[in-house]
């Protein structure tokens, strides 16, 4: 990244110490957003031993290990021998994106099968105690055959639930395969979870869900990781449309309150903030900032960014394509760039317009 408002050649340097703060990264579509994210998730991946975990909604990272020929060997040698797996979901060649319904609390049981606790109280009852004393069978296929025959009425009930929502049926579970909670336990240095292949709409969300859930359950080991949200909207908008995404927000909002302790740090990136949920947000300590017209989106950056000047801010929407403001911890002042040119290759791209010959 080099600095390009003042015609010097000179590198812009971010604190990698300072990414243990949530970070907020928007601009509109266009404006090179996600191929940046990529150039300082690539120096991150050389220059640290900081675990990313990446939930990639639409495959733009899912060619991570994979160097461009421009590379410089010593470089193109680092990231070949360094740990990053792609779980993917939309192709079927190498591991795949699984997780385990068993494994999911109680609540995100629960909103994966639509059971509220008041609405649905005999039901999520029933859930709760089979819960507690079939979650230990050997797989989920074991957990609906007990519930099928017993003859608890509400068991029946359940069980018709899960199989009228045909949520077993899913390709996201693991069924005896690894799941993504395993590879994380792991801690490679860069794990990306490529969500945008499942048939079902909740499946993306329920694999963000589980590995979030299993995260938090296990925070008191403070074992850090840097959780990077592309089009972050997804995960956390402002208002929820399903209980599984209300579950996600809520799972969201914790982490950014309470996960810096933990090392748990969040880093956001969508198009325009006021997607995001206002409390997840206003948590963020660092921002990038690429181009955006919207006067409505740059005042509430004005309003959440207090340390931002706001003629910084006014500069966005005259960027062109890969230019960015970097303010808050993780640089000593608020600075113009220039991004940088990728090292690794960028799994998605634009879809070009059909040209008659």
């Amino acid at each position: 990244m080099g600095n390009h408002r003042d015609n010097a050649t000179t590198d812009v340097l971010l604190t990698a110490e300072k990414f243990n703060r949530h970070t907020f990264w928007c601009g509109q579509s266009g404006s090179g957003k996600t191929y940046a994210l990529g150039v300082v998730l690539e120096q991150l991946l050389l220059r640290t031993r900081l675990p990313l975990l990446i939930l990639d909604p639409n495959a733009d990272f899912t060619r991570l290990p994979e160097t461009r020929s421009t590379t410089d060997p010593a470089t193109a040698d680092a990231i070949a021998t360094a740990d990053i797996r792609v779980l993917h979901s939309t192709r079927r060649e190498g591991p795949q994106l699984r997780t385990r319904f068993l494994s999911l609390p109680l609540a995100a049981k629960a909103a994966v099968l639509q059971l509220d606790p008041i609405a649905d109280a005999d039901e999520y009852n029933v859930l709760l105690h089979a819960d507690a004393t079939l979650t230990a069978t050997s797989d989920q296929t074991t957990y609906l055959d007990a519930l099928r025959s017993s003859d608890d009425p509400g068991h029946q009930r359940l069980a018709k639930r899960i199989e009228n929502l045909q949520v077993l049926d899913w390709a996201l579970w693991a069924r005896g395969d690894v799941a993504a909670t395993d590879v994380i336990d792991d801690r490679p240095q860069a794990t990306v979870l490529d969500l945008g292949g499942f048939a079902h709409p909740a499946e993306p969300k329920v694999a963000a869900l589980s590995v979030l859930e299993h995260l938090w359950a296990r925070r008191d080991e403070r074992r850090p990781v840097l959780i990077v949200i592309d089009e972050a909207h997804n995960i956390c908008p402002p208002l929820a449309t399903s209980a599984v995404e209300q579950a996600l927000i809520d799972r969201v909002v914790q982490i950014a309150a309470e996960g810096r302790k933990f090392g748990l740090w969040l880093l956001l990136s969508t198009q325009r903030p006021t997607k995001i949920h206002p409390n997840v947000l206003s948590q963020c300590d660092n921002l990038c900032l690429m181009r955006m017209n919207a006067p409505r989106d740059l005042a509430e950056l004005a309003d959440t960014f207090g340390f931002v000047p706001e003629h910084l801010l006014a500069e966005s929407p005259g960027f062109r394509q890969g230019e960015a403001l970097f303010a808050g911890g993780f640089i000593t002042a608020p600075t113009y760039t220039q991004m940088g040119a990728r090292i690794t290759e960028e799994g998605g791209a634009d879809v070009a317009v059909p040209l008659t010959v």
